[in-house]
């Protein structure tokens, strides 16, 4: 059934993530018949709306502006305009200051309406692979390594499949703390140019993917999943912990190291078994 916008309704549309062709009959009609088009880059949904013959006119909306665009858009709305909010690919609010706008209008009674499209993360996930009863999608990890290492930590023992966005020049870095957070055991597929012609997905242990990008340079944004802690591991008490950590240290294995092994084998993380570690006191022989 086809219904034309309606007044004073904000409409989430999906866009497409590479391939123009991922764009849904009802999306178009919706970004042809609406009011207005709230963009968070005018000129890349402009090359969109070129390609899709839409003359709509269009109001930027993103990061840097939208305390002040916000109220504008909510005004533009209370007068009865229709507005289509897009991102730059795939489904607004994902990631994207999209939710911030949904959440203003549903505070004052605006309707909002979504028009399903492309995600990459359920795109990256159908073909991944790996495990998609249960999943947990991430976003984006924090830009410095400290707080990115941290992140991960409180992340260890989950068990459903993770899922986040990486842009290339910090790949590197986020697969190395991977590894040391979580093991580098643990299988990774990063996928990578989805629904477009050099479309690539990658799949193996993190430690193979290290391997791999040191010898490739990472190009384009990534879609990083990770399979989950296995359901049915055993978790060790902080006294089993305890007394493994005095068996490793007494093989001759490293406080650190040791710590990092038996991290994935308990509710606490790395640094915290770090610490129960350095409270060994090691008898001499």
């Amino acid at each position: 059934m086809q219904t034309d916008p309606k007044p004073g309704t904000l409409y989430i549309v999906g866009t497409p993530i590479g391939n123009l062709e991922d764009i849904t009959f009802r999306a178009v009609r919706i970004l042809q018949n609406v009011d207005l088009i709230a963009a968070e880059d005018t000129r890349h949904t402009g090359k969109l709306l070129q390609h899709l013959q839409v003359k709509t006119p269009q109001i930027s909306y993103h990061e840097h502006n939208r305390s002040s665009r916000i109220p504008e858009l909510l005004e533009h709305l209370h007068i009865g305009k229709a507005i289509a909010l897009v991102s730059d690919a795939g489904m607004p609010g994902i990631s994207d200051p999209g939710y911030e706008l949904v959440k203003a209008c549903i505070e004052v009674g605006v309707k909002v309406v979504p028009i399903p499209g492309a995600s990459a993360a359920i795109t990256a996930l159908s073909a991944a692979g790996l495990p998609t009863d249960k999943f947990v999608f991430e976003g984006f990890l924090p830009a410095k390594g400290q707080q990115r290492r941290e992140h991960l930590e409180a992340l260890q023992t989950e068990s459903r499949t993770l899922i986040f966005y990486e842009s290339p020049h910090r790949l590197r870095e986020t697969l190395q703390d991977l590894a040391e957070v979580w093991g580098s055991d643990r299988q990774i597929v990063l996928a990578r140019e989805l629904t477009k012609l050099y479309e690539e997905f990658w799949r193996g242990s993190i430690e193979e993917a290290i391997a791999h990008y040191q010898q490739k340079e990472p190009q384009g944004e990534y879609t990083l999943l990770v399979a989950g802690q296995p359901p049915s591991q055993t978790l060790l008490t902080e006294e089993q912990l305890k007394a493994e950590l005095q068996q490793l240290i007494s093989q001759g294995i490293s406080r650190s190291q040791a710590s990092r092994q038996l991290a994935k084998y308990t509710s606490l993380n790395r640094r915290q078994v770090y610490q129960l570690a350095l409270s060994i006191v090691m008898n001499p022989e």
